[in-house]
């Protein structure tokens, strides 16, 4: 089975897709082979002038818990930033800049990288029960696809260093709050009635109003690539990063030495 999904689907003339993350079972972590196909599913869809809407979901409780430790724990600094952050990044972008209002859709927990890709759409809306952070610096990294960036840029510096520097995450409440989310669900069912009515409301939009609208805003987005990737590079390459991580994977307290 496929760990991200694509589906095309279509309703009284309306036709929109459906991305989901399926690796329920690590709690839709996200490894490379994930990326490639978010890639690949992302250019297909910018060339596909019929799809009017891109909803993002999760499968199982977690939207996604962010990248799989596994892909990127082991990796040296230069092999970071060239193989796993850029890469990402440009993934990411993709899933910004397309066409195509995009919306996430957060049925449950969304951590870390997992924020980051929701932070790449356009709308997000969350279930009540959800939470949504980025914990990386418990690990001694950092937030390297450009969430650092689009959390400020949507929540604004402070609140943005608030989630970023405690690495504790927030309720849906909290995010709603904070123009995070911008619509909360109380359960699962109310969150597929909510994101319903968004679909068939953006369906029902110029297309290419929408489109131009997106390029605005995003025009508004200096490409700090290098500049993200180096700093990853630069905390994975510390000794505090190599300690959270041998935490994290015997699962103990890590002991940071600032090194």
């Amino acid at each position: 089975m496929a760990e991200v999904l694509l589906e095309r689907m279509e309703q009284d003339g309306a036709v929109w897709a459906e991305i989901t993350l399926n690796r329920p079972e690590k709690g839709n972590a996200l490894n490379m082979p994930m990326l490639r196909q978010l890639d690949g599913f992302a250019r297909d869809l910018a060339a596909d002038r019929a799809v009017r809407v891109v909803l993002l979901r999760g499968r199982g409780r977690f939207f996604c818990t962010g990248g799989d430790i596994e892909a990127w724990g082991a990796l040296g600094p230069h092999e970071m930033a060239r193989d796993w952050i850029l890469p990402g990044i440009d993934v990411f972008t993709r899933v910004a800049t397309l066409p195509q209002p995009v919306v996430a859709v957060l049925s449950g927990h969304t951590l870390g990288g997992g924020l980051e890709l929701a932070l790449a759409a356009d709308l997000r809306i969350a279930v009540r029960p959800a939470k949504l952070g980025m914990p990386e610096v418990t690990l001694g990294m950092i937030p390297g696809w450009m969430g650092v960036s689009r959390l400020a840029e949507t929540i604004g510096p402070a609140r943005a260093r608030h989630l970023a520097l405690l690495g504790a995450p927030v309720t849906a409440a909290h995010a709603l709050d904070w123009g995070l989310v911008t619509a909360i669900a109380e359960d699962v069912e109310d969150l597929e009635k909510q994101a319903a009515a968004w679909r068939e409301k953006l369906c029902a939009n110029g297309p290419a109003a929408m489109a131009l609208v997106k390029g605005l805003i995003g025009g508004l987005h200096a490409d700090l690539r290098q500049h993200h990737a180096a700093a990853v590079a630069e905390a994975a390459g510390t000794a505090d990063c190599r300690e959270g991580v041998r935490a994290f994977l015997e699962k103990r307290k890590p002991e940071y030495r600032n090194q």
